[in-house]
């Protein structure tokens, strides 16, 4: 029987154009990401490194770009959070049917933009609906890597058999998978979190 239920945030809950900031930066020679800026981009994701030291990085790469179009490139991943999801996770924890947990790899910039665009009040109600709300940049620790699903495991006392992960990213959802957790690969566009339910 489920009883834990971790949800991913991008694409999961908030809608996100992944594309985006290539596309942004194309125009400032950017053409693909190198093992220099994809180690920057997971360092970030684990707070390794503070934003304005990951501005300076990415800077270094792209001498052209004001620190102000970078920020706006960088966040311009991020779209809407439909209201009828997050109706959707509220009445969930409503129910009080399943602890509940958000696993997010996402970063300072990123975070604070979503506010921006949520606004506090809707961002708090997204918050609220969870008993554990976990950030990669806050653990010093990214998905897929087994030590996060491990750590979640054993700092909530969660038994894998009895908990449900759902990720967009196929790669996360089979580390969680090797654990023993029941996962749900979410199909972007093809299907939504309010079908949950028909996945436990």
């Amino acid at each position: 029987m489920i009883k834990n239920i971790i949800l991913d945030f991008g694409d999961v809950l908030i809608n996100l154009d992944k594309p985006a900031t290539a596309k942004a930066m194309v125009q400032h020679g950017f053409t693909e990401v190198t093992p220099n800026l994809e180690s920057l981009f997971q360092d970030y994701e684990k707070g390794l490194i503070a934003s304005s030291d990951f501005l300076d990085e990415v800077a270094a790469h792209f001498p052209n770009a004001s620190r102000e179009y970078l920020t706006q490139a960088w966040n311009s991943i991020l779209l809407d959070f439909p209201e009828h999801r997050l109706e959707f996770i509220e009445q969930l924890a409503m129910e009080n049917q399943y602890k509940m947990l958000l696993l997010s790899n996402t970063n300072d910039l990123h975070m604070e933009r979503v506010k921006e665009q949520m606004g506090m009040e809707r961002f708090n109600r997204f918050k609220n609906a969870f008993d554990v709300f976990y950030l990669s940049y806050e653990m010093g620790m990214r998905k897929p890597d087994s030590e996060i699903f491990d750590f979640v495991l054993q700092e909530n006392n969660l038994v894998p058999e009895e908990t449900f992960f759902v990720d967009d990213v196929k790669e996360n959802t089979d580390s969680a998978a090797e654990f023993g957790i029941h996962v749900w690969n979410l199909q972007v566009g093809k299907e939504d979190i309010t079908q949950l339910k028909s996945k436990l």
